[in-house]
């Protein structure tokens, strides 16, 4: 089944591959205390991700941090 890159912006996709690879490991206040260095590798070592480690910035770790609290949240009920 073809699945369409990833990239920086696609922050509900991403959070939905790191909900999927972590599961309940971390919950929301785990979330928010991942640092950014981690979260920027776990992201480009996502299957189907295309963006570039030079593209990313403080805006888009944001995004794709608050985008996995709202994944594990809905998971949560």
């Amino acid at each position: 089944m073809y699945e369409p890159p990833i990239n920086w912006t696609d922050y509900e996709d991403i959070a939905l591959k790191l909900y999927e690879k972590f599961g309940d490991d971390f919950s929301e206040s785990k979330i928010y205390r991942v640092r950014f260095t981690d979260l920027l590798e776990w992201v480009l070592e996502l299957p189907g991700f295309e963006g570039k480690r030079e593209d990313c910035n403080e805006g888009h770790l944001e995004m794709i941090q608050s985008s996995w609290v709202y994944e594990w949240r809905d998971s949560q009920n």
